[in-house]
């Protein structure tokens, strides 16, 4: 703890700062009882976010209680592909995705009714909120389908910190399906009044985590869990893509998800919380197309602030530095700033981005070199 503070005081000089409280890992002990897919672990996070409020409160103003809890359900909890490994896509997610809400929602409480009135800081969460496009604006399936897909991600929890309960798409959808399948309860777990009271309005800021896009269609889904909302999905193939496939660069759909999320959740402010290119190992410290992502998209971040009026407060730019990228480990790389891997000291570099970067925020404006390599609608300036 005591390395912990002298971080975080580093860090006050320089910085506000914003903690997250999980990402993605949970102590062994919580996985021998069933990690999230048990709700007792909601009672234990809670208690570790006292913890936490105790003895960084007084610095820290910005609290994270979870992120992209939609991403880590999935992928360590249904496909398996990210700790704990589990494979269970029926009924684990939604197991998962009951305990965050509860955590948060308890997280929430204490804060509110033990440090708020003294330490006077915010309490949210990071959602995974990459845009789906209708694959036909004309066709009204598409349009449906594209808001069922945002529903199930990023609705799954805004929706119940926001409102008390799970998105009407949801719930229709997969208790339809459970009972198609022979089951007597839902699939997709329910809160009682006591709960309903306790979640609703836990909530004062939504973090959005957003860096690519695709297209979405309607198709009925035949695989329970995977397939629950009846949309599919295809690339967005005419715009460039990264070294993951899943990433290709659309900056306009950060201003959509940005719009959506406000249209659903008003009065909630936004921070943008991660968005970031990735690069490879072998690529070093000139990194002209990560420059130029972050140049298209703050300048979408930008419209939907003067254009379309949305209340966004803050811009994070993922990552500080390259970064264990989980089943890609060391060989992905997010950060705009170069770590030597290979060295004893891990070496930083600073990265051609991250005087990008660092001119963009102490500006707060675009210089007139840059060169915007983009088909993309008209540039605005800050």
């Amino acid at each position: 703890m005591i390395v912990i503070n002298r971080k975080f005081e580093v860090y006050l000089f320089f910085n506000t700062l914003q903690v997250t409280m999980f990402h993605w890992d949970l102590p062994q002990s919580l996985m021998d009882i069933g990690g999230l897919t048990n709700e007792e672990v909601a009672t234990h996070f809670a208690d570790y976010a006292r913890i936490l409020y105790k003895n960084y409160g007084d610095r820290v103003k910005y609290w994270i209680t979870f992120n992209e809890p939609s991403l880590h359900t999935h992928f360590g909890y249904s496909f398996g592909y990210h700790a704990p490994g589990i494979q269970d896509p029926e009924i684990a997610p939604y197991q998962c995705g009951h305990t965050i809400i509860k955590a948060h929602a308890l997280s929430y409480r204490i804060y509110e009714n033990e440090f708020k009135s003294d330490q006077q800081g915010i309490v949210g969460i990071s959602l995974d909120a990459e845009w789906r496009e209708p694959l036909d604006p004309k066709n009204p399936e598409d349009v449906a389908a594209s808001h069922r897909a945002m529903a199930f991600m990023v609705g799954w929890f805004a929706h119940p910190l926001v409102y008390g309960e799970y998105p009407l798409e949801m719930r229709q959808l997969i208790d339809a399906k459970s009972s198609k399948e022979g089951r007597t309860d839902s699939r997709l777990p329910h809160f009682d009044e006591n709960w309903t009271k306790i979640i609703k309005g836990s909530l004062d800021f939504i973090g959005v985590n957003q860096y690519s896009s695709a297209y979405v269609y309607s198709k009925e889904g035949t695989i329970p869990g995977i397939e629950d909302s009846n949309v599919d999905q295809k690339p967005i193939e005419e715009e460039p893509v990264s070294t993951m496939e899943w990433l290709r660069i659309v900056p306009w759909g950060l201003r959509r998800s940005l719009g959506w999320i406000s249209k659903w959740y008003p009065g909630k402010p936004l921070y943008v919380t991660e968005n970031g290119f990735p690069d490879l190992d072998t690529d070093g410290i000139h990194d002209p197309e990560r420059i130029n992502y972050f140049r298209l998209y703050t300048n979408e971040l930008l419209k939907a602030i003067k254009i379309d009026g949305i209340d966004v407060r803050a811009y994070a730019a993922w990552s500080l530095t390259d970064n264990f990228e989980w089943g890609d480990g060391y060989s992905v790389r997010f950060g705009v700033n170069y770590i030597n891997f290979s060295d004893p000291v891990l070496t930083r570099i600073p990265k051609d981005s991250s005087k990008f970067l660092a001119n963009l925020f102490k500006t707060n404006r675009y210089s007139e070199e840059d060169v915007w390599e983009t088909a993309q609608t008209e540039r605005i300036e800050l």
